[in-house]
């Protein structure tokens, strides 16, 4: 079928060419083979109308032969579109979209990726901007706004990224929202907390020194698009799907009816949704890319050490991540759930955590941490010298001005 495509228009002797490089091709079982044999020297090929044809031809049979191509669903923070010590403006979001874009890139020209992100920076700005607006719209607009931006800077890497507005079902009655936990915003002092709690009802709690606005963060329940996803992923194989950033927008069902939907006030953990997005796209690996690293014990000490591999049941019961600055525990307990969620439905999937700028090395276990339960040690330690420990991150250092968001 691929060989019909190419003789429409080539020559006979390059037919003939093109004939043995399918055959190497489907002998290899390599897409590299097909791609750079069939598609880069045949420059013209690629400028006919039925390129795209062609190109949907060669994905859909190297599917066929289960190349090393996986389905992963990659997680990136907010604030990796707030660069240290510039003002969260779209301009400044776009350069560092601009700066992760070809690392995404690589691993869609790889595998099969779905990209989610986090929206803290971009949400808390919204907040401060339009008080009155609840946290479902803020997290749509937000979603919106980041969608577009990591869409126009994936167009400049050569990839169709698609965002999609994704909301995500949460249970009305969980306690969360009788206890709200999720830090939003930026801090304030004893007496304009207490201001804004008067005059715009907002819940606020004490963080460190400072007092910070908080909300529920109910688990999610059901991700209503998914099934669209999942369909981008086997019609479309050249998009990158964008979904559930921020956690998806928190909606719940109607009592009485059984497709009424309404907004819910609260703030879905995105590491959460996004394993629960791997979850139900039956994805091969899940990866939390940080700015970071991997999993440490005894993060940002002398003698800090870092996980190469390691299981769900070593992480539990060493509670690793629990007392890691941040939001290291909430990604460790995410990629837990994907990793032991996907058991039955999935053997041997996986997820990893690592520093966004070693995406491709952590798919070969050069950098990050994985966390996988075929793995007889439990733990494995990164063997690192002198020069590497050096480089390890450590913690920041405290300063008396507040930082503006968490």
């Amino acid at each position: 079928e691929l060989f019909d495509l190419v003789s429409r228009w080539t020559s006979v002797e390059t037919q003939a060419r093109h004939l043995r490089l399918l055959s190497i091709a489907f002998f290899s079982g390599s897409i590299k083979a097909l791609m750079s044999t069939i598609l880069r020297p045949t420059k013209s090929l690629l400028q006919r109308p039925a390129s795209a044809t062609l190109r949907r031809a060669v994905h859909t049979y190297t599917s066929k032969k289960k190349i090393d191509r996986q389905r992963i669903v990659v997680a990136v923070g907010g604030n990796a579109l707030q660069r240290r010590g510039e003002r969260l403006t779209i301009d400044n979001m776009l350069k560092a979209a601009v700066e992760m874009a070809p690392t995404i890139a690589q691993l869609a020209s790889e595998h099969e990726v779905v990209l989610t992100h986090g929206n803290g920076p971009q949400v808390g700005e919204l907040a401060l901007e339009r008080s009155a607006a609840t946290f479902d719209v803020l997290g749509a607009e937000s979603m919106g706004q980041i969608g577009y931006i990591l869409a126009q800077a994936m167009a400049g890497s050569g990839v169709n990224a698609v965002p999609i507005l994704t909301q995500v079902v949460v249970d009305p009655s969980h306690p969360a929202f009788q206890d709200p936990t999720k830090y939003v915003g930026p801090v304030y002092g004893p007496k304009e907390a207490q201001a804004l709690t008067e005059k715009l009802g907002w819940v606020v709690k004490q963080d460190g020194e400072y007092y910070r606005r908080v909300v529920p963060s109910p688990p999610p329940v059901e991700i209503l698009q998914v099934e669209a996803v999942r369909k981008l992923l086997e019609t479309y194989p050249e998009c990158l799907p964008i979904a559930c950033g921020g956690g998806g927008i928190p909606v719940s069902r109607v009592p009485g009816s059984a497709t009424a939907l309404q907004g819910v006030e609260a703030v879905i953990d995105k590491d959460m949704c996004g394993a629960k997005l791997a979850q139900d796209l039956q994805a091969d690996g899940y990866i939390i890319l940080t700015d970071g690293g991997g999993i440490f014990r005894n993060f940002g000490k002398p003698d800090a050490k870092e996980m190469a591999q390691v299981t769900p049941e070593y992480l539990q019961g060493t509670k690793a991540g629990k007392e890691f600055p941040g939001s290291m525990g909430p990604k460790i307990e995410a990629a837990m759930q994907f990793v032991e969620g996907s058991q039955k439905t999935k053997p041997g999937a996986w997820a990893a955590i690592g520093d966004l700028k070693d995406a491709a090395q952590i798919l070969r276990n050069e950098e990050g941490t994985l966390i996988t339960m075929n793995l007889p040690e439990k733990v494995v330690w990164r063997d690192r010298g002198i020069e590497e420990e050096d480089s390890m991150p450590k913690l920041p250092k405290l300063t008396q001005d507040p930082p503006k968001y968490a």
